[in-house]
């Protein structure tokens, strides 16, 4: 999902909740905004099921804060619009969005009825968030393991995740990590547009012809695969201190050597291992 950072959402919600009667809920964590009674029982849906999320995110990746994050003046701010066509036109965002997060106003657009709302842009957008106020706005990380640990917690998905994976890469349709972070899927088009991307995974060279959607469902399961890897096979207290590592100023190898440094020590390392993950039954 696209992330926005600049002042736009703030600018743009301050005049949609001038212009409309927003209707809110409240939890511990949370502050909902809907518009119409229609849209009431959903919306309590989204806030219990905000709530579940929000613990089950912090304990994965060993998350820990004060008492008062996230709550009071604090809390994080959903807005919940009637229809995919009024969050479209409200929010910005390109035809096939159905949510988004806004790092800078801490806040979650989407619409009512969203078929993947709850079990998958709810708990994505939510990681983002998470994970950002971990690293800090301004941090820069490697967009897959961004868009990897906000995979990785659409726990609904972590199945399709490892299956597709695994196919993806006996098919030979994987890129190498080094590919993978030269790639910014938020510039790829989803049209019919093809591509034309090499692929090097495993020191074995070649060209993978690809349309723009596919290359971006690719990317974000390869990304996903990783973030699940790392968890999985090294835990969350090694993973949440290599995220650590990265909100300090480390580059991505320096942040691996300090937080595996018996078991990764650099990118190729860190593939070669997740190569054998890969390719266990």
């Amino acid at each position: 999902m696209k992330i926005i950072y600049s002042i736009f959402i703030s600018l743009l919600l301050a005049t949609t909740l001038a212009a409309q009667e927003w209707q809110e809920l409240k939890s511990e964590h949370f502050m909902l905004y809907f518009l119409s009674d229609e849209n009431k029982e959903f919306s309590r849906g989204v806030l219990n099921k905000a709530e579940k999320d929000y613990n089950r995110i912090a304990s994965d990746l060993g998350y820990s804060r004060n008492s008062n994050f996230w709550t009071w003046d604090n809390r994080v701010k959903i807005f919940v619009y009637p229809d995919h066509e009024t969050y479209l036109k409200e929010s910005g965002q390109p035809e096939w969005s159905e949510g988004m997060a806004d790092y800078k106003n801490k806040s979650i657009l989407s619409y009512s009825g969203s078929s993947n709302f709850l079990v998958s842009v709810l708990p994505h957008e939510m990681t983002h968030l998470i994970f950002r106020d971990f690293i800090g706005i301004r941090r820069k990380v490697p967009l897959w393991l961004d868009e990897g640990i906000a995979q990785w917690e659409e726990e609904a998905k972590r199945q399709i995740i490892k299956k597709t994976s695994k196919a993806c890469f006996s098919k030979g349709t994987l890129f190498s990590i080094k590919d993978l972070m030269e790639l910014d899927i938020h510039l790829i088009d989803k049209s019919n547009k093809i591509h034309l991307r090499g692929t090097s995974l495993g020191g074995e060279g070649g060209f993978l012809i690809i349309d723009g959607k596919s290359l971006v469902d690719i990317y974000y399961i390869e990304s996903a695969s990783l973030v699940g890897f790392l968890i999985e096979r090294h835990g969350t207290e090694n993973f949440t201190e290599f995220c650590r590592q990265l909100r300090d100023g480390r580059d991505l190898e320096g942040a691996l050597s300090a937080a595996y440094p018996a078991q990764i020590h650099n990118i190729q390392e860190l593939e070669a291992q997740w190569i054998e993950y890969l390719k266990e039954e």
